[in-house]
């Protein structure tokens, strides 16, 4: 299996990278994100992360940030996001580097519909309503 790569650089470059390097070799619209800072969700999200990596935080990681962008450090992890009424498991692979949490976490289900109900059709009108 061929090693993967992003923009030519491994898994260890990557997670070896400061921040600001990194940031260089993303997509415009994360870059921008990424330049203007961290909002207050997303430092608690990394803040939960990094002691997670430490060992000193064994719960599951949960956050209702869903347009946190991946970074390299979270490859191998699974962070449950908030699809709006529950959490959704999210295991980080590399090909998910760049992209945001929220990508992977589908808001809204497949429409299913049952049988038509009495009187959606003209052969139920006659149906018998007991």
């Amino acid at each position: 299996m061929q090693e993967f790569k992003f923009k030519g650089k491994t898994i260890e470059e990557l997670k070896n990278m400061e921040l600001n390097e990194f940031v260089e070799i993303l997509p415009s619209r994360e870059r921008r994100s990424l330049k203007k800072g961290f909002t207050e969700k997303q430092k608690k999200l990394l803040k939960k992360i990094d002691l997670f990596l430490q060992g000193k935080y064994k719960k599951q990681i949960k956050t209702h940030c869903r347009e946190m962008i991946i970074l390299p450090k979270m490859v191998g992890m699974t962070i449950y996001v908030h699809k709006g009424n529950t959490f959704e498991p999210v295991k980080i692979e590399p090909e998910s580097i760049g992209f945001r949490l929220g990508y992977f976490v589908f808001t809204r289900k497949k429409v299913e519909h049952s049988a038509p109900g009495i009187g959606a059709t003209k052969s139920s009108a006659s149906a018998s309503v007991k």
